[in-house]
């Protein structure tokens, strides 16, 4: 099991930067992927953008060219750095860790808000 807090989220104008972290119960050295996802008022859960074990990453259309995920395995910390933030990129913000195709963690969210 592990337990998944995440910290950074805020008010910031369009234009601005936001930097999450999300930090792990225990070592994510061997955590198949982590990931974060959002969820804006009356949408669905949406993928931001994943990185695996062996470092390589995916994106959403939307963010691309402006967030990047990244992962410490040594602090058991995963980051996602937004630039260039738009008020559609307002949401609640997971941290998600993949064990397996059938065992997923989800952390509590935090609130980013991008206004116009």
């Amino acid at each position: 099991q592990v337990q998944l807090v995440e910290s950074g989220g805020g008010l910031v104008q369009a234009g601005g930067s936001l930097r999450l972290s999300c930090t792990a119960s225990r070592t994510i050295f061997s955590i198949n992927a982590m990931g974060w996802y959002r969820q804006a008022p009356g949408k669905q859960r949406e993928l931001v953008a994943t990185i695996a074990t062996g470092g390589s990453t995916n994106y959403a259309d939307s963010v691309k060219g402006r967030f990047t995920i990244s992962r410490d395995n040594a602090k058991n910390m995963v980051y996602l750095q937004m630039n260039s933030l738009k008020p559609e990129d307002t949401a609640v913000y997971y941290c998600h860790a993949q064990i397996t195709t059938m065992i997923t963690y989800w952390g509590r969210g935090t609130q980013v808000t991008v206004s116009s």
